[in-house]
This record gives C-alpha cells, structure tokens and sequence, in this order.
C-alpha cells in the first residue's frame, strides 16, 4: 500500500502557514481527497505563557539555554510522531503546518547548541512529498503577527528565521511561494504545487 502523500508548509512566524494549511486541507477534502490538517509546534506560546506567569519573558529565560531547545524539540517530536501515525493508520492527505526544519530554523535563529543532535533525532520523520515555504518580507510578517493579537515578533528575529531557512542545505528542494501576496493568490498557488500530487 503506498504511503499517504505528506505536504508541508513552513515559513517564518506570520507567514501565513497555519492559515493557509487548514484552507488547503478543507479545498482538498472538498474536492474529494480527504485531507487532515496537522499542527506539528513545538508549544512555544505555551512556554511563553507559563513564565510570564512566573515572571519571566519568555521559555528560555524560564527553562535557560540548554533545557528550553531540548523541551521544544521534544514536544515538536511528538507531535510530528503523532502526525505520521494517524497519517498512516488513515491513509488520508496530511498538510502539515511545520516539519523538521522549522526547528532546525528556530534554533539556528537563537544560537541554540545541540542543532546537530536534533536533526539526528528527527531523521527518523519522513520527508514530505513536496515542502512549500512562504516567502513572507520580515515587516509584513511583523505586522500580521501584530494583528493577530497573540504574540509579538522583533523584526530582527524575523529576518533570522528567513535567513537561516534560506540557508538549510535543503533549501533548494522547496518550492517558494510569494507568502507577501493577497491570501487567494497564495491559495492558488499553493493549489498548482499540490495538484499533480492528488490526483
């Protein structure tokens, strides 16, 4: 039985990669392809919301340097391992919102040690049929986050996050997606990639 097909987003925060994945998965299910949208996060908002309620900025000034990359990989982890066992126990289309390289990205960002040791461990999650990565410009990005309400990003963050995305060695192999346009534009264009994939 062939494995169920894997399509993933990434992109930096704001990007519109959670938005865009659970459309997609409704246009594909819609259209006759059951399709499962799948959040693999590494439960950042909630480190965050825990030490700020202990008077902390955020997970690593809370956790430290060391513990907070090891917690955060380790709770995408499980997650990405959830993803592939329904995906698998279903055979139903999985869009996934992140993968793999959105830690490899954030930790790089950060000036995490251990990166090496994570992309060992991850080795063992499956590489999606097609990676699709929005190409988001960090201001834009900035102010969607702003609007959102939740959280906030700093610019320099931002421009971290795309700078150590185009800098994975597996850059070359996604496919980029204008992230700035007008949502239905980005829709259609995630819809071209998709297509032969679904059919």
């Amino acid at each position: 039985m062939p494995r169920p097909v894997m399509i993933a987003l990434v992109g930096v925060d704001g990007s519109g990669k959670s938005t865009q994945a659970r459309a997609l998965a409704r246009r594909l299910t819609a259209r006759g392809i059951p399709a499962t949208y799948f959040e693999n996060a590494g439960g950042r908002p909630l480190w965050n919301r825990l030490a700020q309620a202990f008077g902390r900025p955020d997970g690593v000034a809370l956790f430290g340097r060391t513990l907070y990359p090891a917690l955060e990989a380790t709770v995408r982890a499980v997650a990405m391992a959830r993803t592939v066992l329904v995906t698998r126990l279903t055979g139903r289309t999985a869009v996934l919102d992140r993968w793999t390289w959105c830690q490899y990205v954030i930790m790089a960002a950060r000036g995490d040690r251990g990166r090496r040791a994570v992309r060992a461990a991850y080795a063992i999650f499956p590489r999606p049929a097609v990676v699709c990565f929005l190409a988001t410009s960090p201001a834009v990005a900035q102010q969607r986050v702003a609007e959102r309400g939740i959280d906030t990003e700093e610019l320099t963050h931002l421009r971290a996050l795309d700078a150590a995305y185009r800098a994975l060695p597996e850059f070359g192999s996604f496919v980029v997606i204008d992230g700035d346009g007008d949502p239905e534009e980005v829709a259609a264009a995630l819809d071209e990639v998709v297509s032969p994939l679904t059919r």
